[in-house]
């Protein structure tokens, strides 16, 4: 079993550390020693749980596994994301009125809850006042404390390795002509969690999903790997009960039927287990 596990109640699943085959833990040991002896390992990014993120995208596959770890490691040098830890997002606020994109507290299964209301975007007010390029880098630095930060206070919180988030879209009022505009970014972001940061969607809702959506979602499916798809729930309107059914109602912000109500907003509370109320804002 992993280190730090308290759940007496806790399952690995299918290719996780503690529920490995013979031929999946000879993959790991595999691309492990592979990486070392070609110089290309780096400690601190390369645990065993995140070779098996990248072994789980690529279905145990040494070669193909490898590969996309060092893509992805050039594409770290390239887009500069240790640079990004201390990424100072100062227009956070002003933006969250047009396009809020959140964590906040976890479901039921301890993990990060992350919302983005692509419903309230306004394109116009939203890139007068930041940029897509740092709307992007926004998305790295928080995948890189989604990775060092929530992922291991989830996890202590709960009893057992929490490894992927649960996200909420809301579509409330989304407009084609909105969508299109912003598409570019949304593909990029799908492309940044797909491919640099794999395995790490748990559960994926869609809710106030409009008839025009599936115009759109057929423009993104093709983007999206088949194990990616299948997380995906398109809900309508009446979305409330299948989210309560996964997320605690004290957790789930009232605007989506729940009972939280932050102080100052959930979308810029960051309440979670990584953030302690006493340290909360």
């Amino acid at each position: 079993m992993p280190a730090g596990v308290t759940d007496p109640n806790y399952k690995p699943l299918p290719g996780r550390l503690g529920n490995l085959t013979i031929p999946q833990q000879h993959a790991l040991d595999t691309l492990r020693k592979q990486l070392q002896d070609e110089g290309l390992f780096v400690p601190e990014r390369m645990d065993d749980a995140t070779l098996l993120r990248f072994l789980r995208a690529r279905k145990f596959d040494v070669e193909k596994a490898k590969a996309m770890i060092v893509s992805c490691e050039q594409w770290r040098k390239d887009f500069g994301v240790e640079a990004l830890w201390n990424f100072d997002f100062k227009e956070k606020a002003a933006v969250d009125k047009y396009y809020p994109q959140y964590y906040h507290k976890t479901d039921k299964e301890g993990r990060p809850l992350y919302i983005e209301r692509l419903g309230l975007l306004d394109i116009k007010a939203l890139y007068a006042l930041t940029t897509p390029e740092r709307q992007l880098q926004r998305l790295v630095h928080e995948y890189e404390r989604f990775l060092r930060e929530r992922l291991p206070a989830c996890s202590a919180a709960i009893g057992h390795p929490v490894e992927t988030s649960c996200t909420i879209m809301d579509l409330a009022n989304v407009s084609l002509s909105n969508f299109y505009r912003v598409k570019d970014y949304v593909m990029a972001a799908a492309s940044v969690g797909q491919d640099r940061y794999p395995e790490t969607m748990g559960k994926f809702y869609i809710i106030n999903a409009p008839w025009a959506f599936s115009t759109v979602w057929t423009f993104i499916k093709p983007w999206l790997d088949e194990a990616t798809v299948a997380k995906i729930d398109i809900l309508g309107s009446g979305y409330k009960d299948k989210l309560l059914a996964q997320i605690p109602a004290e957790n789930l912000p009232k605007e989506f039927g729940g009972l939280c109500a932050c102080p100052g907003g959930c979308s810029l509370s960051d309440a979670g287990p990584w953030n302690p109320p006493a340290k909360a804002e």
